[in-house]
């Protein structure tokens, strides 16, 4: 065979790790590398493995070609027979099996973990899947005996708020760009430089631009590293500041289900100086009606005015015969309201790790159809509700996003 892997990738072979974490920036060649493993691989018998991306639609179209490459390379096309959605091979029987996590009609976690036998499951473009659950439904699954079990990850770092930097770095007390092995997990991180051989000099050029031009986005981008904060943020326009009661507070609240949470803020407007002064209080799933009443009652009291989700009326009523001084927002669109609080300064109390975290992290999914994604959202969307009842509504759709 004419495959030969980098230096780097040898422990894909040699470990016994359950885990494999594979981290790099742009041109580091952990794609290629990881796949021909994958191929190879399959020349073991008892192999079955599945290869997942959170959206991977079309596997004939969007991965199989690059797995097609590699076959070409080793001549090796009579040994494989090859699906729109399957690579088998015809000596062993070992096999690679494609599937997207999400579907149009929400997720197949449940199909994904029924598959049986699968001793490898690899997640690519891994940073994309922010739910930790779905991860681990399907990593459980993973138990075939006799063959040595893999679970494989393969990223470009997002920020530190993911799952899996808190998970196989933080908690493990793991630097990034570490490449060895710490427990049951195999660390793997490569950089341009690592595959420089196979990379164009007008790629190398802009790389070495970018590296004068933007030092932080050379950082992350080109050699992996791993964001403060997530680019493209849509609330830059704030800072950590004691919580300043200006004229009275209003609270928002967004109501949770089973996983998301519920969520409480106090909000305060400085109208004459342009500054929103908001506090976290609550941030918590699984709550009950008894229990959000009295995290409601303690925080704020009969009195001050709360601005709830007006998706829920039921509760929002139940929460209200109950002695709350509690209503629904007046929902405009989500654009508008993200428009009005970027017209103000942002001043947001220390004590509110959980709403920091979800302004390091709201981006744009689609700027151009000005849709923000549906996630880090649960306080920012309480605090939209306190706002534009206060400030807004006289306004309503005179707002632009910038």
């Amino acid at each position: 065979m004419k495959f030969k892997l980098k230096k780097k990738y040898t422990n894909l072979f040699k470990s016994d790790s359950r885990y494999f974490v594979i981290t790099g920036g742009r041109g580091s060649g952990k794609s290629f590398s990881v796949n021909t493993f994958l191929l190879l691989l399959t020349f073991e018998p008892n192999q079955i493995i599945l290869f997942t991306r959170y959206t991977l639609v079309s596997a004939n179209v969007s991965i199989i070609p690059e797995f097609l490459e590699k076959i070409e390379i080793a001549d090796l096309h009579n040994l494989f027979n090859i699906t729109k959605d399957e690579i088998i091979n015809k000596q062993t029987g070992s096999k690679i099996i494609f599937k997207g996590i999400k579907t149009s009609s929400g997720d197949q976690t449940a199909n994904l973990k029924s598959l049986t036998g699968v001793s490898l499951f690899i997640l690519d473009e891994a940073e994309e899947l922010n739910d930790e659950t779905i991860f681990d439904k399907i990593n459980l699954s993973v138990r075939k005996k006799g063959v040595q079990n893999r679970i494989i990850l393969i990223l470009n770092p997002s920020t530190k708020e993911s799952w899996i930097y808190k998970r196989f770095f933080e908690s493990e007390g793991v630097k990034e760009g570490f490449n060895g092995i710490k427990d049951d997990v195999t660390y793997i991180h490569t950089t341009y430089e690592d595959n420089i051989d196979n990379l164009d000099q007008s790629f190398i050029n802009e790389i070495l631009k970018l590296k004068i031009n933007n030092p932080q986005k050379y950082n992350h981008q080109i050699l992996g590293g791993w964001l403060n904060r997530a680019e493209g943020v849509i609330f830059s326009n704030w800072r950590i500041d004691n919580f300043n009661e200006v004229n009275g507070s209003i609270f928002g609240q967004d109501f949770g289900f089973s996983i998301d949470p519920t969520t409480l803020v106090q909000v305060s407007i400085d109208k004459a100086n342009k500054r929103i002064y908001a506090k976290e209080h609550l941030y918590k799933a699984g709550l009950n009606t008894t229990e959000i009443y009295q995290y409601n009652l303690r925080f704020c009291g009969n009195n001050n005015l709360i601005i709830a989700d007006s998706a829920e009326p039921r509760l929002i009523s139940e929460l209200k015969n109950r002695g709350l001084n509690i209503k629904g927002v007046e929902k405009p669109k989500i654009v508008d309201r993200i428009a009005l609080m970027q017209d103000y300064e942002l001043i947001i109390d220390p004590s509110s790790t959980n709403l920091v975290k979800e302004l390091n992290n709201y981006v744009w999914h689609d700027k151009k159809s000005e849709t923000p994604i549906d996630d880090y959202n649960h306080l920012l969307d309480a605090l939209g509700y306190a706002v534009w009842n206060y400030i807004g509504k006289p306004n309503f759709g005179k707002y632009s996003i910038r």
